[in-house]
């Protein structure tokens, strides 16, 4: 019988027993705020109980977002979106206890005009040749 009881508690995984659960989740954006007609990366890391932080994916996370979409971590705002700001809600998949809601502007002006090829190449100014004779 203890032979049974020793084989048993050397065979069961204790893998589980040293897991690091999720005490916290943050968002850390990399941008102040969001574009209209493109996908936004909406970062998320949580905190584990042994301090250090991991990257968080849609298989660990429920994205929630009621005026957009979401494609993994990606937020999808329409170009026709006429809102100032969107209100972002994350919750953890094995404890939707622990979630966060951020509200995040999106961008009202629009990018400016990307340089030529003949902007970047002359930096604006006319050429010289040294190769003259």
């Amino acid at each position: 019988m203890k032979k049974i009881i020793l084989a048993a508690i050397l065979f069961v995984p204790v893998s589980g027993l040293f897991a690091q659960k999720v005490d916290s989740i943050y968002f850390h954006l990399y941008t102040d705020s969001l574009k209209k007609g493109q996908h936004n990366y909406i970062n998320v890391d949580g905190k584990m109980s042994n301090g250090r932080w991991m990257p968080l994916t849609s298989k660990d996370i429920n994205f929630s977002c009621p005026t957009a979409s979401f494609e993994g971590n990606e937020l999808i705002i329409p170009a026709g979106f006429t809102g100032e700001k969107v209100t972002v809600k994350a919750a953890l998949k094995s404890n939707p206890a622990v979630w966060i809601e951020k509200t995040i502007w999106i961008k009202q002006k629009p990018d400016p005009a990307l340089p030529t090829r003949d902007d970047m190449m002359n930096d604006g100014k006319p050429r010289k040749n040294k190769n003259k004779n």
